[in-house]
């Protein structure tokens, strides 16, 4: 007979299939010792911890930073190629260095010619008095206005950040697998699933907020789980014996300060600074997080846990995620609150009346057919002064949220776009966006060695690395059955991360979406793929032919995936091929 002992952690070994201790021959429990009482005592509650702890921390962390170096220099190599801006690049670029500048967005001179001047060296003339109606929060703008700020403003410089955020979200992938597998080897596969990712790999080599969104979201989730295991290791310490007193509520003062919770919520708070749809995330761990606190308690004997942890946990998680989520949020606004009398000024000679007041689509009713400044509090009142001047700054920063809402849900709608794409097929890599291509390179110039008759052609895609896509569509599968049928909390990690951050832009497909936002699903499907290799290995206890076996199929796809990435390594560095080289790389119709 299996029993679960209290407070042991289900799941954890990443061979077996629900990790929990089970009864000896001597009648005890493994992993526990027996008081004089009778009470079992938790002594190794997580198998994967007690992995780690034997597992040298220096060797752990080595390895780990070589996987994320490596990276870096992936990432690093001719940065700067193409030199244009790529993409919506134009757009983040050039906000960046308003930002670093100016303290606020301002907008540019509507001129052809603007991004040429700017790639010739030129940063001055290129700006007007006037503020941008940007349509993403100032986060990620501000990173990349750091890269500017060191090496100036050129595509390496505007490109930087990217490439090393890109990097450490590669760390911290590493770090986070090694802690759910107890395996140092297995993080360091996580870590490099993750680099050589095709379209992790482009996007942190490009000025766009994605990288920045994935990258904080991964850390505040990563926070997150290591505050699950810092709980329990508390609530071991304070209830020894491990089982809480009758009709006990379990320790309740010492969980009033959780500092991983905190860290996470500053870590959403970026999230959301950088990009909105990191609510769904935060909304979707932060139940989870309830959920964690009211199993330990379960564990440890508490009645009625899942409504008690709802009020001696629920309340503090809400305040270290949410209320600290929400004042970084604000803050991520200051440039803006300063110069919050800018937007007020000039308002009326924006897009804000055209976002309000058109209709979604050719010769529909406007959305609002009231005047769309009406809602600015300056409209119809003076300038404040002191805290009336903050009051007044914080609702204008409402009525311009009020207004980037309506772009997002109504203005877009019934808009095209040539590589927009519907979300259903993300994972499946229905339709990559192309955003860069420089085509008819004719044979015998610039290195092009084509057959008379044919050309070469120059292209950066994003694209994902195709066989961690479809690998990882098999990989969620079956982290959904072992999640359900085993309850092995490790793989409902991966598919609560996967679920909220691709199933709600089901809701906003009548617009313009990009495949490239599913970046910041890429983690939790890495992480799917790295359990089932985990469960494919197996425990040491097993066989030698049986994990050996588990070794060959798991090191086979890792080989898989690096041939993958070095076959399309020249479609995402702006490579050189020829028209047959590069259609050997398209393999759908769909990708072109």
């Amino acid at each position: 007979m299996t029993t679960t002992a209290p407070g042991t952690d289900t799941g954890a070994d990443p061979g077996s299939s629900t990790g929990s201790e089970t009864r000896t021959g001597t009648g005890e429990v493994a992993g526990l010792s027996t008081t004089a009482a009778g009470r079992a005592v938790p002594l190794a509650r997580d198998r994967s911890r007690s992995r780690l702890r034997l597992e040298d921390p220096f060797v752990g962390w080595s390895a780990s930073i070589g996987v994320a170096l490596l990276a870096l220099f992936l990432r690093l190599w001719h940065l700067g190629s193409p030199h244009e801006f790529e993409f919506d690049e134009t757009y983040y670029a050039k906000d960046a260095w308003s930002l670093l500048h100016f303290g606020y967005v301002r907008d540019y001179i509507n001129s052809d010619g603007v991004n040429a001047q700017i790639l010739d060296g030129k940063t001055t003339g290129i700006w007007t008095q006037n503020p941008s109606m940007v349509v993403h929060p100032e986060v990620g703008k501000w990173i990349i206005a750091l890269g500017e700020k060191a090496f100036g403003m050129d595509p390496f410089g505007w490109r930087i950040s990217a490439a090393i955020v890109g990097s450490l979200m590669v760390l911290v992938m590493c770090r986070l697998a090694r802690r759910l597998t107890g395996s140092t080897a297995l993080g360091c596969v996580a870590g490099l699933l993750l680099s050589l990712d095709g379209l992790q790999f482009v996007l942190s080599r490009l000025a766009l907020h994605d990288i920045f969104v994935a990258f904080f979201v991964l850390c505040a989730v990563t926070c997150m789980v290591i505050d699950r295991d810092w709980y329990r290791e508390r609530m071991a310490r304070l209830v020894p014996s491990g089982v809480a007193a009758p009709r006990s509520w379990g320790p309740i003062r010492p969980f009033l300060f959780r500092p991983w919770l905190l860290l996470g919520g500053i870590c959403w708070g970026l999230g959301l600074g950088t990009k909105w749809t990191a609510i769904f995330p935060m909304a979707a761990f932060g139940i989870l997080v309830w959920l964690w606190s009211a199993g330990a308690r379960r564990s440890f004997g508490v009645r009625l846990p899942m409504l008690k942890s709802a009020l001696v946990d629920g309340i503090p998680a809400f305040v270290h995620l949410i209320l600290v989520a929400l004042v970084v949020y604000i803050a991520s606004w200051t440039g803006w609150l300063i110069h919050a009398n800018q937007y007020e000024e000039h308002l009326a000679a924006t897009q804000y009346t055209q976002f309000v007041s058109e209709g979604p689509c050719v010769g529909e009713e406007p959305q609002n057919k009231t005047d769309p400044t009406k809602h600015w509090p300056t409209a119809d009142q003076p300038d404040a002064t002191g805290l009336g001047e903050l009051k007044q700054s914080l609702q204008s920063l409402w009525s311009y949220h009020h207004d980037v809402y309506v772009f997002h849900t109504h203005y877009l709608n019934c808009k095209t776009h040539t590589y927009a794409s519907k979300p259903f097929g993300w994972l499946l890599i229905n339709r990559p966006v192309g955003v860069a291509a420089e085509t008819d390179i004719q044979p015998g110039t610039r290195g092009c060695d084509a057959p008379a008759g044919s050309d070469c052609l120059k292209q950066v895609l994003l694209i994902g690395t195709p066989m961690i896509w479809w690998g990882g569509v098999v990989a969620l599968i079956y982290a959904c059955l072992v999640w359900v049928g085993a309850r092995d909390w490790r793989f409902g990690l991966a598919v609560v991360g996967t679920a909220s951050t691709w199933l709600p832009w089901l809701m906003y497909d009548d617009r313009p979406i990009f495949m490239f936002y599913a970046v910041v699903t890429l983690p939790f499907i890495v992480i799917a793929l790295t359990l089932a290799m985990g469960k494919l290995i197996g425990p040491s206890r097993l066989p030698s032919v049986r994990r050996t076996t588990g070794v060959v199929v798991a090191g086979s796809f890792l080989v898989l995936v690096l041939l993958n990435f070095a076959w399309f390594w020249p479609i995402w560095t702006n490579g050189l091929l020829t028209h047959s080289e590069w259609l050997d790389r398209i393999w759908f119709s769909r990708w072109v």
